[in-house]
């Protein structure tokens, strides 16, 4: 199985569900991030099932999308 890279650095969710993150429950909040193999991250999903920890709460922050509009000047808006 391939595995999972959680970086907290560009998690999205950051600072508002750290407190309910496994993650930063088990680790705190790692400067590094960590690699999950399937093995380690379904031994966290039955942890989190049966109420002993909580969820992984990654939300991982996605490419900015490119642009369609050309860029508008001052002069657009008139």
């Amino acid at each position: 199985m391939d595995s999972l890279h959680v970086d907290c650095q560009t998690c999205v969710a950051r600072g508002l569900a750290c407190d309910d993150c496994v993650i930063s429950v088990l680790l705190g909040a790692p400067e590094e991030g960590v690699d999950l193999d399937g093995d380690e991250r379904a031994a966290l999903a039955a942890l989190a099932d049966s109420g002993l920890v909580p969820p992984l709460r990654l939300v991982p922050r996605t490419t900015p999308g490119v642009s369609v509009q050309a860029p508008l000047t001052w002069q657009d808006y008139a």
